[in-house]
């Protein structure tokens, strides 16, 4: 087993893109995942859709999709879903990488994800301030909830996602999401 280059976000920031991969720095260290198939961006967009809808006919703040955020001095993390509250987008520069985890952090599962490293993103998220990370289950559609220092709950297909703390009265049946 080597050793691991450790770059710095000005080095990651240099790296040449590579169409077909998602290129994330996870404490200094390239993470490399396979770009999503149809069923994984089609969950994503449906979840995407409704979010982004519901929060800017209510001025509740925007969804953005795979947006990167630097978490720390060494972690640039790219959530698959962000929603920022309208009170933090307004203390943002749109053109520059935020700094901090999103409001809501969301992660659709693929066969390419590593569970390792979508256990530490989630910690990570958390650590940085997330309110919630969703972890969505496409083929088995379940979605694994976590908010900072509780258990985490497992929502069912015949349930519905909510987030009443940042998106007051929005809610989503997973039949839905996963149709």
């Amino acid at each position: 087993m080597g050793t691991a280059l450790i770059l710095t976000e000005a080095e990651y920031d240099a790296l040449p893109k590579r169409p077909g991969y998602r290129v994330e720095l996870d404490r200094g260290v390239l993470v490399m995942t396979a770009s999503a198939r149809m069923f994984h961006n089609q969950v994503r967009d449906n979840l995407g859709a409704s979010l982004k809808t519901f929060a800017r006919e209510h001025n509740l703040g925007d969804v953005f999709w795979e947006t990167d955020f630097r978490l720390d001095s060494s972690t640039i993390r790219i959530p698959d879903l962000a929603f920022l509250t309208a009170a933090r987008l307004a203390g943002l520069d749109l053109h520059q990488r935020p700094s901090g985890a999103p409001d809501l952090a969301v992660e659709v599962v693929s066969p390419s994800n590593d569970a390792d490293d979508l256990a530490r993103k989630v910690q990570q998220y958390l650590q940085a301030d997330a309110q919630i990370v969703w972890v969505v289950y496409p083929e088995s559609q379940l979605v694994y909830v976590h908010r900072p220092n509780e258990r985490v709950e497992v929502l069912e297909r015949t349930q519905s996602l909510t987030a009443p703390n940042l998106i007051p009265a929005w809610s989503l049946p997973l039949a839905q999401l996963f149709r």
